[in-house]
C-alpha cells in the first residue's frame, strides 16, 4: 500500500495501491476499447433515477471476455493493466491462434504465463475448467451460474468461492457471503482468487476522491424532510419510530432483515443460507 505525506488533513489518513509495482502497461489495447456513456444516476430527462451517484472522471470501456468460448488452446499473457470499471486487475493474453482478448486476472498469475480453457486443463491459477473436475477444497473465481451463461460469481477483487462438495449433477460451493449454493458441475470456473487483494486496505481519505469515483454526498435519512424518507422530520434528534430499518421506498434493509423474495425462482439452488448480524454467528431461517 502507498501512503502519502501529512500535507493536510485528508491526506494523512489516505492510503493508496502503488500501481507501478503491479502494472506493465499504461495503456489499454484500442480494438479491445470503447467509449462509455455514463448516465452516472440519471434518466435521459435529467431525473434523478439512483441517488448517490453523479459526476466522476470520464472512463474507456475495455471490453472484457467473461464466456472463455475459445477452449482447448492455450493463451499467453502479455500484459497486466487496471480496469477503472471494475476492482481487480485485468490483463492482455495472446491465443495461440493470435487472437487477443482481455481476461480477469488472479493473483500470482505474472506475464508471460500460459493460462487454458478446458476439460484437460491443470489445476493452476489462471485455468478454466468445468467444476466437476475441479477438486473439494479448490478456490475459484469467474463462476457461470448457468452452462455457457459466461461468469457471474466472485469477479471483484481478492474474492473467491470454495468448492466445498460434489453432487450428483450439482457443486456445492460457499460464496464470500458463507452462503452455500448448488450449481451445474458443467458450469465452468477459474482457478485461484481475484487479483489486487488489497483492494478492501484502501482508505479514500477525503471527499473530492469519491467524486473523482462518481460517487455524490449522502445525508443521513434522519436529518431529510419528512416528504423525503420516512425517517425525516422531528425536532432535534429522533430516532427512526419504526421497529424494522426500510429504505426510502419502503424496502426492508439492514442487518439481518430478510430482503429475499420467499418464491424466489433459485431458492431451491441455496443448501444454507449466509450468516448475519455483528458476529456472523447467527443463521437467517
Amino acid at each position: 500500500m502507498k501512503s502519502y505525506r501529512p500535507t493536510t488533513q485528508s491526506r494523512r489518513q489516505m492510503t493508496g495501491i502503488e500501481w507501478s509495482k503491479l502494472l506493465t502497461a499504461s495503456e489499454p489495447k484500442k480494438s479491445l476499447t470503447r467509449g462509455l456513456n455514463r448516465k452516472a444516476g440519471h434518466n435521459s430527462a435529467g431525473r434523478t433515477t439512483m441517488n448517490y451517484q453523479g459526476g466522476g472522471h470520464k472512463r474507456m470501456f475495455r471490453e472484457i471476455d467473461f464466456v472463455y468460448d475459445k477452449k482447448e488452446i492455450p493463451a499467453k499473457v502479455e500484459t497486466i493493466e487496471y480496469d477503472p470499471n471494475r476492482s481487480g486487475l485485468i490483463g492482455l493474453i495472446c491465443y495461440r491462434d493470435g487472437e487477443r482478448r482481455y481476461v480477469l486476472l488472479p493473483q500470482g498469475v505474472k506475464v508471460g504465463d500460459m493460462i487454458m480453457t478446458g476439460e484437460k486443463a491443470d489445476i493452476r491459477p489462471g485455468n478454466r475448467l468445468p467444476l466437476r473436475a475441479i477438486p473439494v477444497g479448490t478456490f475459484v473465481y469467474n463462476v457461470e451460474l448457468v452452462p455457457n451463461g459466461g461468469a457471474k460469481i466472485a469477479r471483484s477483487a481478492g474474492n473467491y468461492v470454495q468448492v466445498i462438495a460434489q453432487d450428483n449433477e450439482f457443486t456445492h460451493l460457499k460464496m464470500p457471503s458463507t452462503e452455500v449454493r448448488k450449481v451445474s458441475s458443467k458450469s465452468f470456473a477459474s482457478i485461484g482468487a481475484v487479483s489486487n487483494e488489497e483492494n478492501w486496505l484502501i482508505n479514500i481519505g477525503k471527499a473530492g476522491r469519491n467524486r473523482w469515483l462518481g460517487k455524490r454526498p449522502k445525508v443521513r435519512a434522519s436529518a431529510r424532510n419528512p416528504v423525503d424518507h420516512p425517517y425525516g422530520g422531528g425536532e432535534g434528534k429522533q430516532g427512526r419510530g419504526r421497529r424494522r430499518a426500510i429504505t426510502r421506498t419502503g424496502l426492508a434493509v439492514g442487518k439481518g432483515q430478510k430482503s429475499r423474495r420467499a418464491k424466489k425462482y433459485s431458492n431451491i439452488m441455496i443448501v444454507s443460507r449466509r450468516r448475519v448480524g455483528d458476529k456472523g454467528g447467527e443463521t437467517a431461517a
